[in-house]
Formats: structure tokens, C-alpha cells, sequence
């Protein structure tokens, strides 16, 4: 089948099946895996070459973790060592132990129990985190534990990929330091590399203005380093995960999130279609009981383990309990670390595709026993505050401010005299560069993308600043701000009434039009300098102010009609001429019979 057909094929098992697994509630994952079952060998064999498929997919599971990375300040990274090495080391451990033991009693070799256990000590992160981020629960307290686990699981690949061959085959293997230099390298490469050359990177790209250019370097920067990795034998989405963290205090930051986040989307989905079309049916059918009884003997004594560490480790009952069944499966890393097994010829092929088969299943039953334990009350639903060394996983702006100008700067500083938080967004790379400079703290991105706004935290905003001197810019933004997050309330700036008029139409909340205030104070102040008293003067602003307020409210009505627009604003002329004659005869008048009378 050729490629073509091939992913109009997936396109099409998704589009069907997806909305309706959700539909029945089942969630997206389950959707995908459904798919993957029926268009796989097992059942139509539609698509045949599916390992290819989970290779190629698995830039879905990279593309997730540089999106996490992006979220997680350095400073925040360092902060979860405890839990990331002591909670995720120690799962490793107690899991291995309790593995291994059973396959040792069921009679495999001291050291194949061992190493099996190691491999299906790992979770899928795939899963976990796509599940995780569809509740809602990632900042929970079981979310935040899962996720430094599966970072130690990703770390522990590294040696895993290494040392496993050299274990199973009693030593006969031998140590490739020159590839586990090379490794090390690498690491240190990406990280010192991207600390120093991708921020310059991506500037230079921005500079050029092109919104296609910049697609294309973002995904230069997941790709070309997933592919780095994967030369030096490491794992990918560690990589990018790197990668994501090194940028996660860059201006680029949400539009590094906003650009990537649909690749990761259609590519992840892919990922759990191959991951269903990898369900072997046929062997499952012939030995029911002993797949069954396997997979289920995983997913019990990796929740034993990790409900005992979560317990040790001071995580609450309900939250030790969702902990231990979003991680009890095995991972998509088992895939990769069973065909070196199989490479190396440290296992036979019977038992490797037995594992691999009861690690896709318990990768099924992940998201049905979330489901089944949630209907039962048994997942824990209350979100955690942070420690106190912590920083959220996603900072959150009670204000948005799009346009960082002289008039978006000015409201920052007041927001900022009160601590208010707020994320500001600028489209000009040449205006982002200079308020950088200067220390502001400012991110890259046109807020009239539906994408970026999601990336910047919309949803958790109270207000959005539209500050942007750009007219179509900043009723674009408002149209999508109405259309999509109705609860946020919108202030904005206005080069013009025409502006204005579309604006207030859209049902922005505040309008400001950027010179009205300045032209009535200088106004003022010209009245003042031709000799007419502060009184007058004042008068006349107040009286032109309610006027002209007046009529905006009456020309909304037809603000896109230009010719009653033009007739309205001629009577408007003469009733402000006519309004004004009064006001001062009014005051003239008041003010000679406050003189007093001469005797």
C-alpha cells in the first residue's frame, strides 16, 4: 500500500473511531488503540508493517516530552530530584525485585528474571501523559509523582540499552565503552549546545518573519535532536525533553508549544494506533488463560510496588492509588529494548513475542481500569499545591497582555507594582529583542493564533489586554478570544473609532481608543493657552466626552454602513456646536448672577 493510501487509511480509522470512544466515554487513547486493532494484521490486515509504523510514531511520544520539557523551568527540574531520584530510582528497584522474583518462581533463569523485570519495570509514557493531560490531573499530586517517575524511566534507559545484552548473555558480550562515551557526550552536547545556540537559533529564524520558516526550525530542533540521540544509541524523547527544559525560560516558549502541539497530536494518535495494530490476537487465542493471567500479574505487582514507594514517600491514600494504576503497564521503551533481546539473541523469539504481547495489553487496560476505578470513587480528584521550593508546571498569568509596546509596557509596570501575574506576548521579533534586553520578560507569538493562546494559558486568565497597534491583528484576536474562551474578559486597545466600533461589536468589555484621553487633555490645555478659563475649558471636555460617548453607542448600530455613518456624524457636528453654544451661555449666565449686586 502505498504511503498515500496508507495514511488517508489511519486518518480515516481515527476520524471514525475516536469521537466514537469518546462519544461512549471511553476517552481518545482507547479510540486509537480500537482503530489500531481493527485495520491491524489481527483483524482486516489492512497495514502489515507495523513495527515501521511504531518507529515512525514514536516522534509523537518525542514531540510530548519536548512540549513537557517546555513547561518545566530548570529550576523547577531541579527542585523534583528528590522525587525524580529517589521516588522513580526507588520504583525501578522495588518493581524490578517484585518482577523478577515472580519470573524467577515461574522458572526462567536468574539473570533473564532480572532483566526482563529491569524492562518491564518501565510505564509508558505515552499513555500516562496523554491521560493525565485529558483529566486534567498532571498537576495533581499523583500527575506530578507519575511524571517524575517516567523522567527516571527515560534516564534509566540509557544504561538499560547498554548493560541488558551484556547481562543476558552471562558476560560473553563486552562492555562498549566507546559507545557509552559516546552517549555520555552527547547528553552533554545537547545540553550545553542548547543552552548556548538555540535561543540565537530561533532569533535569527524570527528576524525573517516567515511563520512557515519558523514551523520548520521548531521542528529542526525536536527532530534534529531525537535523531542525535538516536545515533548515539540513546533515548529520543530524553533528548527532546532536554531540549524542552533548556527553552523553557526562552521568549519562544508558547510559540515553540503552539507550533509543535498539532505534529505531537496526529503523531501521538498514530503511536497508539500502531500500538493496537501490534495487538497479536492469534497468539492470545491460543493461550488465553496464560496471556491473560501474565498481564495481569504485571499490572498487580507494579501497583503492589508503586503503592507501597507512593505510601513511603508521604503521598496521600487516594492519590498513592491512582498513582499506582496509571503506572502499573508496561512501556513502549520494552519494545525497544526486547527487539535488542532479540538482536543480540539473549532471548528466544517465542518469549519475546509473548512479553511484547502482555506489554500492548497491559497498555489496553490502562485507561479501563482509570475509568472503572473513577466511576468507583477510588481516584484521587483534588489538585495539590506546589512545594514550596516548586514553581507550578505551568506558570499562570492572571492577565494577558498581546502587544508589548509603549502601551502594553505601561500596563505591565502597573500590573507589576501590585504583583500581579502576567504572561505578555509580542509579535515583532525587532520589539521583543529590545524589551529582552532591557530585562522584560516577554514571549514570542501572534495572539491571533488559536494555538498560541492555548500554549499562553487562556483558559486560566481572568483578563486579556489587546494592546496591539495592529487593527486587524487585534480584532482577529478578539474573535477568537469571544469565539473560544467566552469567559475571559477582553480590554482593548483601539487605533480609531472605525476600530472601536468593531471591537465593541465582537462584545469586547473595555475599548480604549490610544489617543482619545491625550487629545482631550491637550484640547484642554489649548483652550487654557488661548486665554478661556480652566472652568470653560473643563467644561467643554466633559460635554464633547459625553457627547462623543454617546454617539459611539448610537453609530454601533451601523458602524459598517458608511453612508449613514456620514450622515450621522454631520448631525453629530452640528448638535456638539449647538451642545456646546448652550453649555457656555449656561455658564456665562451663572457666573454673572453669582456677582454681587452694586449698591
Amino acid at each position: 500500500m502505498g504511503f498515500v493510501l496508507e495514511a488517508t487509511l489511519f486518518l480515516i480509522a481515527a476520524v471514525i473511531a475516536v469521537p466514537l470512544f469518546r462519544w461512549l466515554g471511553l476517552g481518545s487513547v482507547l479510540g486509537y488503540l480500537g482503530a489500531g486493532i481493527v485495520i491491524g494484521p489481527a483483524v482486516l490486515g489492512l497495514v502489515g508493517d507495523v513495527e515501521h509504523i511504531l518507529h515512525f510514531s514514536e516522534i509523537g511520544v518525542v514531540m510530548l516530552l519536548f512540549i513537557i520539557g517546555l513547561e518545566l523551568h530548570p529550576s523547577r527540574l531541579w527542585a523534583m530530584r528528590k522525587s525524580i531520584f529517589g521516588l522513580g530510582g526507588g520504583q525501578i528497584a522495588l518493581t524490578t525485585f517484585f518482577l523478577g522474583g515472580a519470573g524467577y518462581l515461574l522458572g526462567l533463569g536468574a539473570m533473564e528474571a532480572l532483566v526482563i523485570g529491569l524492562i518491564l519495570s518501565l510505564s509508558s509514557t505515552a499513555f500516562v501523559l496523554q491521560i493525565l493531560a485529558e483529566r486534567g490531573e498532571l498537576a495533581k499530586a499523583h500527575g506530578r509523582a507519575g511524571f517524575s517517575v517516567l523522567l527516571m524511566q527515560d534516564l534509566a534507559v540509557i544504561p538499560l540499552l547498554a548493560l541488558t545484552p551484556l547481562m543476558i548473555s552471562g558476560g560473553q558480550t563486552s562492555i562498549e565503552w566507546l559507545s557509552i562515551g559516546l552517549a555520555i557526550l552527547t547528553v552533554v552536547a545537547v545540553i550545553v549546545g542548547g543552552h548556548y545556540l538555540l535561543s540565537p537559533f530561533l532569533r535569527i529564524i524570527v528576524r525573517t518573519r516567515s511563520s512557515d520558516l519558523f514551523t520548520a526550525a521548531a521542528l529542526l530542533v525536536v527532530l534534529g535532536i531525537a535523531a542525535l540521540m538516536e545515533t548515539a544509541g540513546l533515548s529520543m524523547a530524553l533528548g527532546a525533553f532536554l531540549a524542552g527544559v533548556l527553552l523553557a525560560d526562552s521568549e519562544y516558549r508558547h510559540a515553540l508549544e503552539s507550533t509543535i502541539e498539532p505534529f505531537k497530536g496526529l503523531l501521538l494518535g498514530l503511536f497508539f494506533i500502531a500500538v493496537g495494530m501490534g495487538v497479536d490476537l492469534n497468539l492470545l487465542a491460543a493461550e488465553p488463560l496464560a496471556v491473560l493471567g501474565l498481564v495481569a500479574g504485571l499490572v498487580i505487582l507494579k501497583a503492589l510496588a508503586l503503592g507501597i514507594l507512593a505510601v513511603l514517600f508521604g503521598i496521600k491514600r487516594q492519590s498513592a492509588f491512582a498513582f499506582a494504576v496509571y503506572l502499573a503497564q508496561g512501556g513502549e521503551f520494552a519494545f525497544v529494548l526486547f527487539a535488542v533481546l532479540q538482536g543480540s539473541g539473549g532471548l528466544a523469539g517465542e518469549t519475546i513475542s509473548l512479553l511484547t504481547l502482555v506489554v500492548t495489553l497491559s497498555m489496553v487496560a490502562t485507561p479501563l481500569l482509570v475509568m472503572a476505578f473513577s466511576s468507583l470513587g477510588l481516584m484521587s480528584e483534588r489538585a495539590v499545591k506546589p512545594d514550596a521550593d516548586e514553581e507550578p508546571m505551568v506558570p499562570e498569568g492572571r492577565v494577558i497582555i498581546a502587544g508589548f509596546g509603549r502601551f502594553g509596557q505601561i500596563v505591565a509596570r502597573l500590573l507589576r507594582m501590585k504583583n500581579v501575574p502576567f504572561t505578555a506576548l509580542e509579535n515583532d521579533p525587532d520589539q521583543l529583542a529590545t524589551v529582552r534586553r532591557f530585562g522584560g520578560d516577554v514571549h514570542y507569538g501572534n495572539a491571533a493564533n488559536l494555538d498560541l493562546l492555548r500554549a499562553a494559558g487562556v483558559d486560566k486568565a481572568e483578563i486579556f489586554v489587546i494592546a496591539s497597534d495592529e487593527p486587524d491583528q487585534a480584532v482577529a484576536t478578539a474573535e477568537l478570544l469571544r469565539t473560544h474562551f467566552p469567559k475571559v474578559k477582553i480590554y482593548a486597545r483601539a487605533r480609531n473609532r472605525q476600530v472601536a466600533h468593531r471591537l465593541l461589536a465582537l462584545g469586547v468589555h473595555f475599548v480604549e481608543r490610544e489617543t482619545y484621553e491625550s487629545s482631550l487633555k491637550t484640547a484642554a490645555a489649548v483652550y487654557r493657552g488661548l486665554g478661556f478659563s480652566s472652568t470653560l475649558a473643563d467644561r467643554a471636555v466633559a460635554a464633547f466626552r459625553r457627547h462623543d460617548e454617546a454617539l459611539m453607542d448610537r453609530q454601533l448600530a451601523f458602524y459598517d454602513d458608511e453612508t449613514k455613518l456620514i450622515a450621522s456624524a454631520q448631525e453629530a457636528a452640528k448638535e456638539l456646536e449647538t451642545l456646546l453654544e448652550e453649555d457656555q451661555a449656561a455658564l456665562e449666565e451663572r457666573q454673572s448672577s453669582s456677582k454681587p449686586a452694586v449698591s
